[in-house]
């Protein structure tokens, strides 16, 4: 039996006008929002209505309470091997929410980290109020990101910038990561009134034209990456086989420091 309400959908109609945006809100706040698959679903399903619809034109994706998303379901990682890994729903999960055709706005308070993080880097535009933290700290687990993180992050901020994140398990506040150019908007009094704002500006603009706008820019940034990010996808289920995969988690799940062992 799946959790409830681990999703809030709201559309939001704009007075005057033949158009309206939607909310996605992440709500497993006792999680820190952790996107396990069945939520990764969810996501899915109502991008693919939305963009089906003849009135929404853009969507907000944020979390309830203090953070974003603070990663992976950890206890859905546990007991996942390279078999597992291989068939994993989350793939297509993570491809339909790529392919959505509407401008995605995310909206960024607190912990925005691994899986957390690669969902916002799928998204268009990201607003970061001051209490944002991003990173990809997968190596921890013995893991890597699966999504495409560390190849949109590279793009993002360069190979350096993205070492730091990726290798050496930097976490950045959002004055770093507005300097750095991860984000496009500094809220000083929470991401959300700001993004909220943002998404029914664009929602106002020509529909077909801000599609055509935004598969251009993906297309720009993201063609000459795809044959890496299939590879770094079969290293990810590879090393969902390994000891060290498996030290990492029961590490975290412990709350002591891991041991690895290149095994």
């Amino acid at each position: 039996m799946g959790e409830q309400n681990m999703l809030r959908i709201e559309q939001v109609d704009i007075k005057g006008h033949n158009a309206a945006w939607a909310i996605l809100s992440i709500d497993r706040q006792k999680q820190r929002n952790a996107l396990n698959t069945e939520l990764l679903g969810q996501i899915a399903d109502a991008l693919d209505d939305f963009a089906q619809s003849s009135s929404v034109r853009a969507v907000l994706i944020c979390g309830e309470g203090e953070h974003f998303a603070a990663g992976a379901d950890i206890d859905e990682i546990k007991d996942k091997g390279r078999e597992e890994g291989y068939l994993d729903p989350r793939k297509a999960h993570w491809r339909r929410i790529r392919n959505c055709p509407l401008p995605l706005v995310a909206a960024v308070d607190g912990f925005c980290l691994g899986g957390g993080f690669e969902l916002a880097l799928m998204c268009d535009l990201i607003v970061a109020g001051t209490t944002a933290k991003f990173g990809l700290p997968e190596p921890n687990l013995g893991l890597i990101p699966g999504a495409g993180g560390i190849e949109r992050l590279t793009t993002m901020v360069g190979r350096a910038r993205a070492g730091r994140i990726v290798l050496g398990g930097e976490i950045v506040d959002a004055i770093t990561a507005n300097d750095w150019g991860i984000i496009s908007y500094m809220a000083e009094d929470g991401a959300l009134p700001f993004a909220a704002k943002l998404t029914e500006r664009l929602a106002l603009r020509a529909p077909l034209a801000m599609q055509a706008a935004k598969k251009a820019i993906v297309a720009s940034a993201e063609t000459p990456l795809k044959h890496v990010m299939g590879e770094t996808r079969g290293d990810f289920e590879n090393l969902l086989g390994t000891a060290d995969k498996a030290e990492g988690v029961t590490a975290f799940l412990d709350k002591r420091k891991p041991t690895f062992e290149g095994k």
